[in-house]
């Protein structure tokens, strides 16, 4: 009998329960052994307590309450899946595995296999607890791993009841998929896209998406997302499947890291990493904050800049996480300006109170791209505001080769009004410091609102000299430290900053010296410079 369900093992168990021979059943033959009396018709009309009523028997009084058990004779059912399905055998080993993941897990009494740590809420923290307590608690996600050992059709079937049961947080959902993708989708990039196992990889990742938890992905970590994402470009799953992945990232993109955004570039396009889906996360990431926000209130608030919350956290982490990225990016060779400068736009100005990171990247791409044209290397430093820049970003962007020679005059102009700001601001509060350090930011607007226009004028036709004085005095400790840190930069910068400081630093003086009655304006001092004083007195250099 070529058909016989079970074959020649479960036609033996059939023939020796007639001869009245015991019958040894356990969970890895009881599928096989049912299928086999429901073929021979061995049923309650033919003879009271047959094999198919003792079987059943077994079922519900085993089987069916042994956790282990109830998954082993589901993985069995797959040979006779249809069999099994007529019998109801496959139904009712499902509930019944759904049913025991929604227990109390203090009322867990069978074993289960944890091989990972305890998640943060399970982990217990109360002082005094006894050693034995500690080591019984059952963690919420106790389940996930014996499912893993089922095959995907079935284990959907598994999760979709649990999920149905209604009784188990999405992040726990989350758990059992990221654990069942670790259990079976290879590491490498070969094993994963190899024809051999193409079709089942794409099958198997396209369903863990379909299974992902209601809540928007709120249930699962970015950085599981984001993995997600890559191999399902890898495998070529369905791209609605991936527009919705796509939005389920956009939602937890705060919570990404960098190397999570290193997704490989797929043909036709020229670069290592494909920035523009990267920047279709952070597109969506940004209207979902917008739509998230009353624009009313925020307009409103005084701190709020760009429709945003200045400190608003989540946004913060995007604008640093976006640098980190452009910096990665900026090292490709084949990326474009274009994409580069869309992308750093694509963040609000409030999501980068500070600018040291996007400096860094633009300093790489400059690095990596020396071809670029003058008006490409303006475009470029035009998203940087060196307003925006620490002191320790603006003394290396002052010394630094690859930028226009307009940025470096930018960056010691605003350096020199910050200093000034500050002498300004003790001047006006000797005695009260933390009062000089909140009216900081106030006093270098004002200065550099009084000082902008000349300086406007005074780039668009400026010549440096290098002409320097000697045996000057500086009025000030402060305008003396300046002055010496001046001397540590390369003779470009230097030459910007001797004039600068005497432009802006000589008008800022100059006016408070109509009601101080006095006011000297620092000029250089610099050792080694006073034999070029005569001869380079009529050399002059325009900066265009």
């Amino acid at each position: 009998m070529v058909d016989f369900p079970g074959g020649p093992k479960s036609f033996e168990i059939c023939a020796k329960f007639c001869y009245g021979m015991t019958v040894t059943l356990n969970a890895y033959n009881v599928v096989a052994a049912r299928c086999a009396a429901e073929y021979l018709e061995m049923t309650e009309g033919v003879d009271h307590s047959n094999l198919i009523y003792k079987i059943e028997v077994f079922l519900n009084s085993s089987i069916f309450r042994s956790w282990k058990d109830s998954i082993i004779v589901l993985q069995t059912t797959k040979p006779l899946l249809s069999w099994s399905e007529d019998l109801k055998i496959a139904g009712r080993c499902i509930d019944s595995i759904a049913s025991k993941t929604s227990v109390d897990p203090a009322n867990i009494t069978w074993s289960y296999t944890y091989n990972r740590k305890l998640a943060e809420p399970d982990k217990i923290i109360e002082e005094g607890m006894k050693y034995r307590d500690k080591f019984e608690k059952v963690p919420r996600d106790w389940w996930v791993e014996d499912i893993c050992e089922l095959d995907i059709d079935l284990y959907k079937r598994v999760i979709i009841a649990v999920k149905t049961k209604g009784r188990m947080d999405g992040s726990v959902i989350g758990e059992a998929l990221k654990t069942y993708a670790v259990r079976w989708l290879p590491d490498s990039v070969d094993a994963l896209v190899s024809d051999e196992h193409t079709l089942r990889n794409k099958s198997l990742v396209e369903t863990i998406i379909c299974l992902l938890p209601s809540d928007k992905g709120m249930g699962c970590s970015s950085s599981f997302l984001l993995k997600l994402l890559k191999v399902s470009i890898l495998v070529g799953a369905d791209k609605l499947l991936r527009e919705e992945l796509v939005k389920r990232i956009s939602l937890k993109l705060h919570e990404a890291r960098v190397g999570d955004l290193l997704i490989p570039a797929r043909s036709p396009q020229i670069t290592i990493y494909d920035v523009e889906l990267v920047q279709s996360v952070v597109r969506q990431y940004v209207m979902h904050e917008k739509y998230k926000w009353d624009l009313d209130v925020v307009e409103k608030n005084e701190k709020g800049t760009d429709t945003f919350i200045l400190g608003h956290g989540s946004l913060l982490g995007v604008g640093r996480l976006v640098d980190g990225y452009l910096a990665e990016i900026a090292h490709d060779p084949n990326l474009n300006l274009s994409s580069f400068v869309e992308l750093s736009q694509s963040v609000p100005e409030s999501a980068r109170p500070i600018h040291d990171g996007l400096y860094k990247a633009i300093d790489i791409y400059l690095k990596e791209h020396p071809n670029l044209t003058k008006a490409e290397r303006k475009r470029i430093c035009a998203l940087m505001d060196v307003k925006k820049l620490t002191v320790e970003a603006s003394m290396d962007a002052a010394q630094n080769e690859q930028l226009p020679l307009r940025v470096v005059v930018q960056v010691l102009f605003f350096e020199q009004i910050r200093s000034a700001a500050s002498v300004q601001a003790l001047n006006n509060h000797p005695s009260d410091t933390s009062l000089s350090t909140t009216n900081l930011d106030e006093e270098c607007d004002k200065i550099a609102e009084e000082n902008c226009k000349p300086l406007g004028k005074q780039m668009s036709q400026m010549k440096v000299t290098e002409e320097f004085q000697k045996n000057t005095k500086l009025g000030k400790n402060n305008s003396k430290n300046s002055r010496s840190g001046a001397q540590l930069l390369p003779s470009r910068s230097r030459r910007i900053f001797d004039k600068l400081w005497s432009v802006g630093k000589g008008h800022v003086e100059n006016k408070s010296s109509e009601t101080s009655g006095s006011s000297h304006s620092p000029t250089s001092n610099v050792p080694g410079d006073s034999k070029s004083v005569s001869s380079s007195r009529h050399r002059r250099y325009s900066i265009s």
